[in-house]
C-alpha cells in the first residue's frame, strides 16, 4: 500500500463549498433579473482563478470578471467558453485581437482604446464586444463626463460599421464601503446621467453596472442589470463598517495554516528575531512558524499578528522574516508539527483575515490576495466533506 504523502509545511486551504454558498447568498440579495458577475481577478484574490471560476458558475454566477487580458484569455484556454467574460484593465499594445477572437467583453475608457479595438476588429474580421466605462467620480480608469459624448458617438459609429458591439455601460464606486458617504449618491447621479446620454444616442447595452461587493450588499438602488461581487464572494467583509463576514451571512473561503517547525526553551532576556524588537520577559518557550513575508505574511504585523497554536491565540514575537516568524508560547510546549492557524473562518477560535488586516494596518483584501505561490493551495469542500 502506498503511504499518503506528508502534509505540506504550510498550506492555504480553499473551501469551495463556502465559495458556492457565498455566491448563492449574494445572489439572494439581488432581484431575479439582476445578473451576477463573479470577479476572479488576481488569481481569484489568491484563491485560484480556474477552480473558483468553475465553482461560482456551479453556484449560479452568470458572468466572470477579470482585470488583465491574460487572466481572461486563461479562462477561455481552460475551456470556459460559453460564459460571458469581461476584462477591464487594458493597456496600449495589449492583445485586443485575441480578446476579440475569444469573445471577451473588453472595457474601453477612452478614444485611444476604442481606436485600438477598431484596428484589431478590422484585422481579425470579427466584431469586438466592448463595454464603455464611465468615470463617475473614482478618478481612476474610465471616461470623464466631458469626454463621454465623443466616446459614445465614436463607439456607436463603429457599431453601425459592424466593428464593435456596445454590450455594456459601467462604472465603479470610490466609497461604497463607507455607508452614507456623500460620494455614493453623487456617483449614482452622474452614472444615471451618463447612461441616459448613451441610451438617448442609441446605445442598447446588454448590461449596465456599477455595484461592487459593498454595493451588492448594501445598495439595491445601484444593482441595475448586473452586480460584481469580488471580496465578498470569498467570504471576507469589504470593510469593518459593513459588519463581519458572519454578520453579512458569508463564510471565509481561505484558511492559512502551517506546522510548527521548532519548539525550544529560552531564558528570560532572550532576544527574538531580527533587531531584537522582542525580548522575553521570563523563561518561556518559542515556536517557529515556517511562513514569512515571502509567503505573504505582512512584515507590518510584526509583534502584532495573531496565531492559534495548541488551542490558544498567540502573537508574533519580534519581526516577521522572509521565510519564518516566531511566537512566544508562554511556557507551553506543543510538539513540532502542531498546527498553527494564522487565519480562517474564526469559528474554531482562530483569527480571521480581518484580524490580520487590523494587525498590519491594511485591508483584508490584501491579506488573502498576497499569499504567495510558495504556499500550496489545498482544496477542501465543506459541503461535500472531502479534500
Amino acid at each position: 500500500m502506498t503511504e499518503a504523502p506528508p502534509p505540506p509545511r504550510a498550506r492555504a486551504e480553499i473551501d469551495l463549498g463556502a465559495l458556492r454558498a457565498n455566491v448563492r447568498a449574494l445572489r439572494a440579495r439581488v432581484a431575479p433579473h439582476v445578473r451576477v458577475m463573479a470577479v476572479v481577478k488576481a488569481d481569484a484574490y489568491g484563491h485560484g482563478a480556474l477552480r473558483c471560476a468553475r465553482a461560482t458558475l456551479e453556484a449560479g454566477a452568470d458572468w466572470l470578471g477579470t482585470a488583465t487580458p491574460h487572466e481572461a484569455l486563461a479562462l477561455r484556454a481552460a475551456g470556459i467558453m460559453d460564459v460571458p467574460v469581461m476584462c477591464w484593465l487594458w493597456t496600449s499594445g495589449d492583445p485586443w485581437d485575441q480578446g476579440i477572437e475569444a469573445g471577451i467583453d473588453m472595457s474601453v475608457s477612452g478614444m485611444w482604446a476604442l481606436e485600438e479595438v477598431v484596428r484589431a476588429a478590422k484585422a481579425v474580421g470579427k466584431t469586438a464586444r466592448v463595454q464603455l466605462k464611465a468615470d463617475t467620480g473614482l478618478g481612476r480608469n474610465g471616461c470623464r463626463p466631458a469626454d463621454w459624448p465623443e466616446l459614445v458617438g465614436a463607439a456607436l459609429k463603429a457599431e453601425v460599421d459592424g466593428l464593435v458591439k456596445v454590450t455594456g455601460l459601467w462604472s465603479h464606486f470610490a466609497c461604497a464601503d463607507e455607508p452614507h458617504h456623500p460620494s455614493i449618491a453623487a456617483q449614482l447621479g452622474v452614472f444615471r446621467k451618463m447612461l441616459e446620454h448613451a441610451e438617448r444616442a442609441g446605445a442598447r447595452p446588454e448590461v449596465r453596472h456599477i455595484a461592487n461587493s459593498s454595493a451588492t450588499l448594501t445598495l439595491p438602488e445601484a444593482h441595475f442589470d448586473l452586480v460584481r461581487p469580488g471580496i465578498a464572494m470569498y467570504g471576507v467583509s469589504p470593510s469593518p463598517e459593513l459588519g463581519t463576514s458572519a454578520e453579512l451571512g458569508l463564510r471565509p473561503v481561505m484558511s492559512l495554516k502551517a506546522g510548527v517547525a521548532l519548539v525550544k526553551q529560552v531564558p528570560a532576556g532572550h532576544g527574538v528575531s531580527y533587531g531584537h524588537h522582542y525580548v522575553t520577559g521570563e523563561a518561556t518557550t518559542l515556536g517557529l512558524v515556517p511562513l514569512g513575508y515571502a509567503d505573504g505574511v505582512p512584515r507590518h504585523a510584526s509583534g502584532r499578528g495573531p496565531v492559534l497554536v495548541d488551542g490558544r491565540v498567540r502573537t508574533v514575537a519580534g519581526r516577521v522574516a522572509m521565510d519564518q516568524f516566531v511566537v512566544d508560547l508562554g511556557g507551553d510546549a506543543p510538539k513540532p508539527g502542531t498546527e498553527a492557524v494564522l487565519f480562517g473562518p474564526g469559528d474554531g477560535g482562530e483569527p480571521t483575515a480581518e484580524d490580520w488586516a487590523v494587525a498590519a494596518d491594511t485591508i483584508a483584501y490584501e491579506i488573502v490576495t498576497r499569499i504567495g505561490a510558495r504556499v500550496p493551495r489545498v482544496v477542501v469542500d465543506a459541503a461535500d466533506g472531502h479534500t
